[in-house]
């Protein structure tokens, strides 16, 4: 588990093809304190470190999560937004996030609104029903409140609004119209959803 609060911005520093897409992720974390084994959110995607080295978190993606992310987000140069798991007793200051992305969203437009940025971003159709104002969402791993949605016939378009520290502290810098992004829908939706569906089957 996560909170989408992101803790370092690491950059791909090496891919290498080994069955699985082995990436090798510069980092800031103090590595000797993360054990092998343990859960990092790589911009939204939660991987296992399978080995490490002072500064750096090597991670497996399979074809799997290739497939289901982000298109170019496991190049190397590449900046992730990064994540330890939650511990009991740490601060919850996003939303509880799981680090499995439940589509990939296209961003529409960017646009200075004050000192902060609006950001519209469109995502697949079939996410529609757990976008909500106001209501949680994680973009590329990092938790952000929902400001207008917007249904259409072919996807639900959402607006954002990403204040300078957000911008600063994540990769959200580098974002520009046309870009995809990792969604990850907040969990509580998922589960009234499906409790809605089996209601109306019952």
């Amino acid at each position: 588990m996560f909170t989408g609060i992101v803790t370092d911005v690491g950059r791909i520093a090496a891919v290498e093809q080994q069955g699985d897409l082995r990436v090798v992720v510069s980092t800031t974390y103090d590595t000797s304190t993360i054990d092998l084994g343990a859960s990092v959110a790589c911009s939204g995607v939660c991987l296992t470190v399978v080995d490490k080295a002072p500064g750096r978190l090597s991670f497996d993606v399979s074809a799997e999560s290739v497939s289901r992310t982000a298109a170019g987000m496991w190049a190397q140069g590449r900046r992730l937004n990064l994540e330890r798991a939650l511990r009991l007793g740490d601060e919850l200051g996003g939303h509880i996030v799981t680090g499995h992305v439940d589509g990939v969203g296209t961003i529409d437009s960017m646009v200075e609104e004050g000192g902060s940025i609006r950001v519209t971003i469109a995502a697949p159709r079939e996410l529609a029903p757990y976008i909500a104002a106001k209501g949680s969402i994680t973009v590329d791993g990092v938790s952000l409140t929902v400001n207008s949605v917007e249904d259409k016939a072919d996807a639900v378009r959402f607006g954002l609004n990403i204040i300078p520290h957000t911008a600063g502290v994540t990769t959200f810098a580098d974002l520009k119209p046309g870009q995809a992004v990792n969604l990850e829908i907040d969990v509580l939706a998922r589960y009234l959803q499906r409790m809605e569906q089996a209601r109306a089957t019952a």
